[in-house]
């Protein structure tokens, strides 16, 4: 389970970066806080920051739940996956929102697996006794 809290860790600090870009975004672009609109290179920023965020919710309980049910070692693979995804995600949006498909996919597929496969896991552990 250890390398399942790095991975988690590391989507955390992924975070952490995303809302530094935001931040370096805000300045570049001239958006004063509290706006978050203003400039659309800001505002992509900010929307991939969010769309992360949306994501992140999800990530953060499933990735525990998926690794101590099923397998730790797949829940880490799952969620790198969703790490390099974000990744292509966050800096697609940036360059041209048409083009953030691909991340999208390789985010929230992982994502989609590791809370279904959480809950199928625990509910065969419960039927197990």
């Amino acid at each position: 389970m250890n390398l399942v809290y790095v991975v988690l860790g590391l989507a955390l600090l992924q975070f952490l970066y995303f809302g530094a870009m935001v931040g370096r975004a805000r300045g570049r672009y001239g958006v004063k806080a509290p706006a978050t609109t203003g400039h659309d290179l800001f505002e992509r920023h900010f929307r991939a920051q969010m769309n992360t965020l949306e994501l992140l919710v999800v990530l953060v309980p499933s990735l525990p739940i998926f690794g101590w049910f099923v397998s730790a070692p797949w829940a880490a693979g799952l969620g790198a996956v969703y790490l390099l995804g974000r990744f292509l995600y966050f800096f697609s949006y940036v360059k041209d929102p048409a083009g953030r498909s691909a991340g999208f996919a390789l985010s929230i597929l992982p994502v989609g697996a590791l809370v279904i496969g959480g809950i199928v896991g625990a509910v065969l552990a419960m039927l197990r006794g």
